[in-house]
């Protein structure tokens, strides 16, 4: 149950990070308007506020390994929003970041 809780609890981080990043971005480069910035950073806090909940109370073990959920997750983003199409260099890359999220998060300690 706490590998669930910490892969959900990674998944919500990054739909709110990514997703506030990019109404920041649509707000700012698209230009959409004060509104859409203003969401982004709603969002951006929320992403926060999830990690926050993570059980493991290192706050760099659980950062270092939210950054391989935020590179797959970025991806992924671009995929669904944007239209992006990865190339095989993109996908290894974002395979290997997920292998470090489980190594860090879930490798044995001592």
């Amino acid at each position: 149950m706490a590998v669930a809780r910490t892969l959900l609890l990674f998944a919500l981080a990054a739909v709110a990070e990514i997703g506030g990043a990019w109404l920041v971005w649509q707000g700012v480069r698209e230009h959409r308007g004060v509104a859409w910035i203003g969401a982004g950073v709603v969002a951006l806090g929320a992403y926060g506020l999830v990690a926050a909940q993570q059980a493991d109370n290192n706050f760099g073990r659980v950062l270092a390994a939210y950054g391989g959920v935020f590179v797959a997750g970025s991806l992924a983003w671009g995929i669904l929003v944007d239209r992006f199409e990865p190339d095989r260099w993109d996908y290894l890359g974002a395979a290997i970041c997920l292998m470090g999220v489980g190594v860090i998060m879930f490798g044995p300690r001592s």
